[in-house]
């Protein structure tokens, strides 16, 4: 007999409902989020369970290891579309939400969420922790440029050498200025050469996995790619069989327009910005470099430079930031290096 189960997520517990091929209820129960307990309800009143289903949210990506581990048929599915299946229910509980969900399972009307391997979300801590310090360390730039600003003093420019030490170097010479100033300086400069120093660490850890990566030195060959990006699009991609175009890359990351059509209406309007924000912000790095810095001479150059030249530079970035994502998934999937005649493919 086959049974399905619908597994309702939450911090501390989780609601459990088991549901037989026909659609009737057997079972219901909540333990607490520990796989263990999970496993051993279904175990007991669900032995050969076809298909478990969880929603994605805060736990679903450790949950769905664990309960792979223990042999359970876990499928995480989207969030949004299981919401939108469940919300035509007049009262909701966590109860009904995993009756729900053990309903989805069984008819299959649900959208699967790929679980990225463990390596791919090492690095996307790693690629995060060096965002936040960079962000953190912008954010205290910002507060010490506003406040010297209402004493008189603005701050110049400041270059990257020496761990942005021409920063530090006119924060204290501002604290001469007055007593309150010479205070936020004491307690500002040590916190600023921290980050920076932190940040910098980042950036060697991330080079160095770079260095070693067979396919992220492959995909460097991309004008405009570095290290960070490339490492950035494996760990977010995480396999590149899950596309069956490599052009459906560019809507996966929300680099594609929105489209409506109803009836005669038909129009397309701004980028979807579905997907990872993370990643997409970085390949618009690289879409800008390419245009503003990248010197060679290519096919994919000339196409964003006359594209800016038209459109503007902004509508030309997001576009060769999408054609950049596209290019570098047909090199990962070929196991080749970036050539010029790639551009036509995008």
């Amino acid at each position: 007999m086959s049974y399905y189960v619908g597994l309702d997520v939450s911090v501390k517990s989780v609601s459990i409902c088991v549901v037989e091929a026909d659609g009737s209820v057997i079972a219901r129960g909540e333990v607490s989020s520990d796989p263990d307990q999970i496993a051993a309800f279904l175990f007991r009143h669900a032995p050969d369970a076809e298909r478990v289903v969880q929603e994605s949210g805060i736990l679903s990506i450790w949950l769905t290891r664990e309960l792979e581990k223990r042999g359970l048929p876990i499928v995480c599915i989207d969030a949004r579309l299981a919401h939108k299946a469940l919300s035509g229910r007049l009262n909701k509980s966590d109860r009904g939400d995993a009756e729900g969900l053990a309903h989805l399972a069984r008819t299959g009307w649900f959208t699967q969420v790929h679980i990225r391997s463990e390596t791919s979300e090492r690095i996307r801590v790693l690629i995060g922790t060096r965002e936040r310090l960079i962000k953190m360390r912008k954010d205290l730039e910002g507060h010490v440029r506003g406040v010297l600003k209402v004493f008189g003093i603005c701050m110049t420019g400041v270059r990257r050498a020496n761990k942005r030490q021409g920063f530090r170097d006119q924060l204290i010479k501002a604290g001469a200025v007055d007593p309150a100033i010479g205070v936020m300086v004491d307690v500002f400069s040590p916190i600023h050469l921290a980050l920076c120093s932190a940040a910098d660490a980042m950036d060697v850890e991330l080079r160095a996995i770079a260095r070693g990566s067979d396919l992220a030195a492959r995909l460097m060959t991309v004008p405009g790619v570095g290290p960070i990006v490339a490492l950035a699009y494996i760990a977010t991609l995480d396999d590149a069989a899950r596309f069956k175009k490599s052009k459906d890359v560019g809507a996966f990351l929300g680099l594609t327009p929105r489209r409506y059509q109803s009836g005669e209406m038909d129009w397309s309007g701004r980028i979807s910005k579905c997907g990872d924000r993370d990643l997409r912000r970085l390949l618009y790095s690289a879409a800008t470099t390419l245009i503003t810095q990248v010197k060679k001479p290519s096919p994919l150059l000339t196409w964003a430079t006359r594209l800016n030249e038209r459109k503007g530079f902004k509508k030309a970035a997001v576009a060769a930031a999408r054609k950049i994502a596209v290019i570098m998934h047909c090199i990962w999937r070929n196991d080749a290096v970036f050539d010029p005649s790639m551009e036509g493919v995008a």
